[in-house]
């Protein structure tokens, strides 16, 4: 019973290392639509939040299993219940990402914005994609390093853009500027993810409960 139970939590382990890397090929490939109007990462985009999804699916039914019939105590139960909790988080990352990438295909074949937008836009989601990674090295080494979470960054590119968006001078429509704001937030919010997970990934790995409020659905 103990080694299947073992065998059952190196595979969520491994699921989570797999999801953590498609969120991280999504963030990234948003990132290369964003920059050339493209739209085959747009649609990779779209595929690679579809994987997550399902993944996500499954892990829930592996945790759920390991719950019902392995009855884990101790620190096996957190390391259960952590890990749906970060397969969660992920799942939204792709859901975040497919949300940015409806706005790069509905303005193709134009780009989504012009200068002084899009360099904006391309450095948040250069960020996010890099929060993204280091959060999948922490996935895989069940170790997070030291608060790089680039938060502050990420807050003063979401001061720019809204800056850049009701520059009087700018050469949009209302309209515009509302679905980049909202583009914009689609980025901001795979970079609060990234907080969360990482806190999670600290409770797995030291067992003190992350002290942070609940995300955005």
């Amino acid at each position: 019973m103990r080694t299947q139970f073992t065998l059952e939590l190196v595979a969520l382990s491994n699921d989570l290392t797999t999801m953590a890397r498609l969120a991280h090929d999504a963030t990234q490939r948003l990132t290369d639509a964003l920059a050339g109007a493209d739209l085959a990462a747009t649609y990779e985009v779209f595929a690679l939040d579809e994987r997550l999804q399902q993944m996500f699916a499954a892990c829930e039914s592996r945790t759920m299993a390991l719950l019902a019939l392995q009855a884990p105590v101790a620190r096996d139960l957190r390391h259960v219940v952590t890990a749906i909790q970060i397969a969660g988080e992920l799942s939204r990352i792709g859901r975040r990402a497919e949300t940015a990438g409806q706005y790069v295909y509905r303005a193709h074949p134009a780009p989504v914005a012009t200068a002084p937008v899009l360099p904006v836009l391309l450095a948040m989601s250069t960020l996010a994609a890099a929060a993204v990674a280091r959060i999948g090295r922490g996935v895989a080494t069940g170790r997070i390093d030291a608060d790089e979470t680039g938060s502050a960054t990420m807050d003063s590119l979401v001061t720019e853009l809204r800056a850049v968006l009701t520059d009087p001078g700018a050469d949009q429509t209302t309209g515009a500027a509302v679905d980049l704001a909202l583009l914009g937030s689609q980025l901001q919010r795979c970079a609060d993810h990234t907080v969360r997970i990482a806190r999670l990934i600290h409770f797995l790995d030291t067992g003190i409960p992350p002290e942070d409020g609940p995300m955005p659905d």
